[in-house]
């Protein structure tokens, strides 16, 4: 039910662990055995775990809002480090040698331009700063409101 909420977190670089198909026993058993805060709408789920968040807004700007005053010391700058997907820690990508195929998503002007690729060890996904990554960072500071600090 949180599923958009996860992902922007682990472009904060937070590690997030979104607990589909568990039971909420199970997610409160990996909340307890990993350290993790349970971030849920469940009240009931939330009532029973500890820590936990319960997230009221049904938006995400009001989600992130809502976890930032829970853990106003949580780091909220954007880093990119870790996949969006599947939550593994990013490492650099190695291109492929002289005329091997170079994969399809990655931008073919990728070493030319001197532009960083990241790729997952778990997923395999590749992952770059092109124009999405300036439309992440602006969503954040317009999240976050004139004057706040990150």
């Amino acid at each position: 039910m949180l599923g958009r909420l996860t992902r922007y977190l682990r472009f904060l670089g937070h590690d997030t662990v979104q607990a589909r198909g568990l039971s909420d026993g199970e997610i409160r058993a990996l909340a307890r055995t990993d350290g993790r805060v349970v971030l849920t709408r469940d009240r009931e789920l939330g009532r029973r775990s500890d820590p936990a968040v319960l997230i009221r807004s049904v938006d995400l700007v009001g989600q992130l809002r809502e976890v930032r005053t829970a853990y106003p010391s949580m780091r909220m700058v954007v880093t990119f480090d870790r996949c969006p997907e599947c939550n593994a820690q990013l490492a650099p990508w190695i291109p492929p040698a002289a005329g091997a195929p170079w994969p399809e998503l990655v931008p073919s002007n990728a070493l030319e331009t001197g532009l960083t690729v990241w790729e997952c060890p778990s997923c395999h996904r590749p992952y770059w700063e092109g124009s999405h990554a300036a439309r992440i960072r602006s969503f954040f500071a317009e999240a976050w409101g004139p004057g706040a600090s990150p």
